[in-house]
Parts: C-alpha cells; structure tokens; sequence
C-alpha cells in the first residue's frame, strides 16, 4: 500500500467518497454534516491524499489550511472492506507528518458524537488529539465533537 496526495479525478475515489457521504447522510441530520463532497475539496487550501492498494483507494483524508498555522482534518475515511487492518492509523500517521513538513503548528477536527464514531474518535485520541470548543466557523451541535493538537 502507498500514500499518494490525489487531485480527485479518477473515478474509484470518488465512489469512496460517496460512500462516505452516504454513511454520513444516513446517520447525521443534514445541518449537522460537514463531510465534504468532491467540489468541495477541489479547492486550494485543501490538501487530499489517498491510500491505495493495487491502484484502487482504500483510504483517504484531507486537511484544510485554516490559518498559516492551523489545519482542519477533513474526509477521514476507510472502505468497510479495509477496515481493522491499522490503515487509518497509518495514514493519520502520514497526514501527521505532512501537516507538520507544511508547517501547521496545530491540527483540529470535527467528527460526530454517536456511537457509529467511536471508533474514530479512539483513532484520535490515541494519535494525541484531545476535545475542545469548536472552532473556525462550527457551532456548538449535540451531533459533533470538536478535537485539536499540537504537531
């Protein structure tokens, strides 16, 4: 497996991310999803990598530059067929890594509260990630937590 930053043309990455939404359409009411789509993280100040096993994406997460200094985790996600094999941990490992070589000082995410999380929200606590407020433009929303770190 390899970690390669993706331009988000090809059209296995885009099945993930539809996935993705779906997952998170299902379980999160609409005003309290902040996944992104593909138009969404075709911009900028957005960093996208993909993890991919025999050319195909089994993975995937990005980062947002907020500031000069502080990036958002955005579109964390491993296909259901991948899961349990420490590729998330991997890739944060890397999205880690990258943020720091970018010179981010500070990462923070939004994911959400319910049960369907936890196993998410257990990645970022073991990778250092402790909760805090929202910030950038979120809200306080029952449906989301808010975590950060220092790189």
């Amino acid at each position: 497996m390899r970690i390669i930053v993706d331009d988000l043309s090809g059209p296995k990455i885009a099945h993930l991310l539809t996935e993705h939404l779906a997952d998170m359409r299902a379980i999160t009411p609409l005003e309290s999803k902040h996944a992104l789509d593909l138009d969404g993280l075709r911009t900028p100040d957005i960093t996208f990598w993909s993890v991919l096993d025999d050319n195909t994406p089994v993975a995937c997460g990005a980062i947002k530059r907020l500031d000069e200094t502080h990036a958002e985790l955005k579109s964390m996600r491993t296909a259901t067929t991948h899961r349990g094999r420490g590729i998330a941990a991997r890739l944060l490992d890397h999205i880690l890594t990258e943020s720091r070589r970018m010179g981010f000082t500070r990462l923070s995410l939004e994911t959400g509260s319910a049960d369907f999380f936890t196993p998410a929200r257990t990645l970022y606590e073991r990778a250092g990630f402790t909760y805090c407020e929202p910030f950038a433009d979120y809200r306080p929303d029952p449906h989301s937590v808010f975590l950060t770190r220092t790189l």
